[in-house]
């Protein structure tokens, strides 16, 4: 016996059809919702809906399984039949965390659920607590970057469905290893989204860089909220993921006297306090607003971390001056100290590339509020050629960016394969049905490239399979070379940053960064702890004070003597007492 319900407060007249019989369900009720008890509806049945007297069987706006993929019918399946190992599982405190991402897909040749639990040990070894998945709800195609999901709660089938997801968080589990979760509630995907039929899903009255923009506000919104409050409570409850990472926060457009994302964590902290789990939510946002990070109780969102993008384009334009879009905002040493010291480089000064001002001072607020990259899946996926940062500045250089981020007083994070300088690119790629709209998006990528003087038949057609398996992870190299030589360095900073009080401080009244724009180094003060730059041409050199002893260095010519310390160029060194 299965209790169907659906919210469809358009059509007149609804049926649920169920392994090719048809339910006529009853309702609507006064919110809009129909329902039907079918006795003999059992796990594994397909269903589908029939609004009206159309002919067409539209799948579960709330689907757990698609199997067939987007367009064809749900799978009835039972979110109770998996058994749990992790009933004792507690995850690190975010103020602690080390962030790895990942896409599915091409973290492995396999690209499943499966193979990457294989990888586990590897990760836990490194030196990460928290494993960020990218998008996994099912989507149009075979293969895809994750964010143009249109059956959200249903676990994408080429990735290994449900199962596949809980097999993989309970082996994170037992790793020891956190699990975040990517999620976009900022629009629906342009294939395969039947949502509309249904209801008011999204509006007219707003829109996004992809179409239209959820409905958070308008008439039916109660509903539409609803849908969204559970999909996120369901991955955290049923799939016992440790928090979910929210995409692109600033196009959720919500004018409502209680925010989306407000009563979102409010309802997060109730299913914490029950389940007595810790669950987390992080924000991306480019709005440079520490609301979005400010607790409930002091008129804030409460979200519990936002990603800030000023950090990598502070630390990227010195590694590889680069102009254009959003990095004519940076490029000074000034800039990074004040994105390691104060987070965001704009808190309501001019940008000159928005041409207005931007961003409100971060104030009273934890570092580990933050979270802060060199490289993630847009900041090297959107490259014309998916570059990666080694690719473009070198080993030495990769070297001191690594060294800065997993030193600096915000939360960190690491991209798949940049804890070894991965040499296989992460392209763009997509696999749009429609031929049309496979054409436009082609199209739409070399003309893109092409206004900053990229040669149009260079660049990698993201709806060609080549771009996919050219995106995917090659492991051989992991152990050699300069790959090999690049992963230990990682490993070390990974475990000096867990091993040490003063890395894990959030505390930002205790970090003291100096600079000089003319011979290009940066030192950054936490207190037992010294972190030295040096970008510059000549050897810099540093007076050490009381701390004498040379943690790291990613120049073996890097010395102490006496009270001074001489850093070689493209090179970082940090000093302190032993770890703690």
């Amino acid at each position: 016996m299965h209790e169907f319900y659906l919210w469809a407060p358009h059509p007149k007249k609804v049926s649920v059809q169920v392994d090719g019989v048809v339910h006529p369900m009853q309702g609507p009720d006064e919110y809009g919702c129909w329902h039907a008890r079918i006795e003999e509806a059992q796990p594994g049945m397909e269903y589908a809906f029939l609004l009206d007297d159309d002919p067409t069987p539209y799948p579960d706006p709330r689907s757990l399984l698609q199997p067939h993929g987007v367009h064809g019918p749900s799978l009835l399946y039972d979110q109770t039949a998996f058994h749990w190992d992790d009933a004792t599982w507690q995850g690190p405190p975010l103020s602690s965390a080390i962030l790895y991402e990942l896409h599915i897909g091409t973290f492995t040749p396999e690209g499943t659920f499966d193979a990457a639990i294989e990888k586990l040990p590897y990760l836990f070894d490194l030196g990460v607590t928290h494993i960020e998945v990218m998008p996994v709800a099912e989507a149009a195609g075979g293969h895809g970057w994750g964010y143009d999901g249109v059956d959200l709660f249903a676990v994408n089938h080429c990735y290994g469905g449900p199962d596949g997801l809980k097999r993989f968080v309970n082996a994170c589990h037992m790793q020891g290893l956190a699990v975040l979760l990517d999620v976009v509630y900022n629009h629906f995907g342009p294939v395969g989204n039947y949502t509309g039929k249904f209801g008011p899903y999204v509006t007219d009255k707003h829109h996004t860089p992809w179409g239209d923009a959820i409905n958070f506000e308008d008439s039916g919104s109660d509903q539409v909220r609803r849908f969204f409050f559970d999909n996120a409570m369901m991955w955290m409850r049923e799939f016992h993921v440790d928090g979910l990472r929210l995409d692109a926060i600033h196009e959720m457009i919500d004018r409502s006297a209680v925010h989306f994302l407000e009563e979102l964590s409010a309802q997060v902290s109730n299913l914490s306090a029950t389940l007595g789990r810790r669950f987390v939510l992080i924000a991306e946002s480019d709005l440079n607003n520490p609301l979005i990070v400010t607790p409930i109780e002091a008129k804030g969102f409460g979200m519990d971390a936002q990603w800030s993008d000023d950090f990598h384009h502070a630390l990227f334009t010195l590694l590889h001056p680069e102009q254009g879009g959003y990095y004519d905002d940076f490029g000074t040493f000034a800039a990074l100290a004040k994105a390691i010291k104060q987070i965001f480089v704009y808190d309501g000064g001019y940008s000159v590339y928005r041409r207005r001002r931007h961003g409100r001072p971060v104030d009273g607020l934890s570092a580990h509020h933050f979270v802060c990259c060199i490289q993630n899946h847009d900041q090297v996926g959107n490259r014309a050629m998916g570059d990666r940062l080694e690719q473009l500045i070198g080993s030495e250089r990769s070297k001191v960016a690594l060294g800065i981020l997993l030193t600096a007083p915000c939360i960190p994070l690491l991209f798949q394969g940049e804890e070894f300088a991965a040499s296989t690119p992460f392209l763009y790629f997509a696999d749009h049905e429609d031929p049309e709209m496979a054409k436009r998006v082609a199209q739409g990528r070399k003309k893109e490239f092409s206004a900053f003087g990229w040669d149009e038949s260079r660049i990698p057609d993201p709806e060609a399979l080549e771009t996919f398996h050219n995106s995917r992870l090659n492991w051989s190299e992991a152990g050699e070379g300069i790959h090999a030589d690049i992963l230990e360095w990682t490993r070390k900073l990974t475990h000096l940053r867990r091993s040490c009080a003063s890395l894990n401080d959030g505390d930002r009244g205790h970090i003291t960064v100096s600079f000089n724009e003319e011979t290009k180094w940066l030192r950054m003060d936490r207190q037992s702890v010294s972190v030295l730059a040096n970008l510059g041409a000549e050897t810099a050199v540093f007076d050490t004070d009381t701390r004498p002893c040379l943690l790291l260095a990613s120049n073996p010519a890097a010395s102490v003597d006496g009270g001074k310390v001489s850093v070689p160029p493209d090179s970082i060194a940090i000093l302190g007492a032993e770890p703690e």
